[in-house]
């Protein structure tokens, strides 16, 4: 009896700890708390990733297109404001169906008739998911300064429990990011953003799924599903996920050779 009414006492002063916490200094404590379930600086020393799997995309509902997909991300040096990696996205079983490249300059869509630049608008949207993306800011943005962490509290999401987040960076950009309260992993994330041509706002969500440990303690999610304004728009099954493969730049820029093709207008 003694023994079970220590504990009480000590989660009555837990909760009591909790309670005097400000929204930031319990936001704060949860975004720690998921870097550390990440793998801590294993996951801050992340220098690159190497991600195969089965990827859907979608279309009014409907399934539009599907691929074998390895995508190669490099980490650079942190750039305020500024996308700090590169990422080449190759699709096909030899990857011989194509390519997109993204660097901190541009993008190119690359088939075997060249390199044709990514337009304006689709770039920008890579740039703004990156951004807004809830690893990338964990690896590459949270010490970025103005970056703001604010708790909205616990809530349920699809019955589990769950630590919800605000996270705004000094521009305005913020993700509304959901945290299990067991493992400490992120399990979902939102933005919103303005569309171009209707002038109004679109929602983009993103849930994340079945982490497994890919290396030195780091942990990553295999399944990730994206949604905007409530449809299905891509989907991503890994089935292989590596960390630190030194990957040269020659995966990330374009060879000196290839035809560069005009922008589509």
């Amino acid at each position: 009896m003694k023994r079970w009414f220590c504990f009480g006492l000590f989660l009555c002063g837990l909760t009591a700890a909790r309670a005097a916490e400000s929204h930031e200094e319990r936001g704060t404590r949860v975004i720690n708390q998921a870097l550390e379930a990440l793998g801590g600086e294993a996951f801050l020393h992340m220098d690159d990733r190497v991600e195969s799997g089965r990827a859907y995309s979608f279309y009014n509902r409907q399934l539009s297109g599907l691929s074998k997909a390895t995508i190669y991300t490099r980490y650079l040096a942190p750039n305020p404001g500024k996308v700090a990696q590169r990422e080449r996205q190759a699709f096909g079983k030899n990857q011989s169906s194509g390519a997109v490249l993204f660097t901190e300059e541009g993008g190119w869509d690359i088939t075997f008739r060249g390199a044709r630049p990514l337009d304006d608008q689709r770039y920008q949207n890579y740039v703004d998911s990156t951004l807004h993306n809830i690893f990338y800011i964990l690896r590459q943005r949270l010490k970025v300064p103005g970056m703001q962490l604010y708790s909205q509290g616990s809530d349920i999401f699809e019955n589990l429990p769950v630590e919800i987040v605000d996270i705004t960076d000094a521009d305005g950009r913020t993700v509304t990011v959901y945290f299990s309260q067991s493992t400490k992993l992120p399990v979902r994330q939102l933005f919103k953003r303005r569309n171009p041509e209707f002038k109004d706002f679109e929602q983009e969500m993103t849930r994340f799924a079945k982490y497994r440990d890919i290396g030195g303690g780091v942990k990553w999610p295999w399944d990730v599903t994206r949604d905007r304004n409530g449809e299905k728009v891509y989907e991503m099954y890994s089935e292989s996920v590596e960390v630190n493969k030194d990957l040269k730049d020659d995966l990330f820029t374009l060879p000196g050779d290839i035809k560069v093709l005009p922008t589509v207008k």
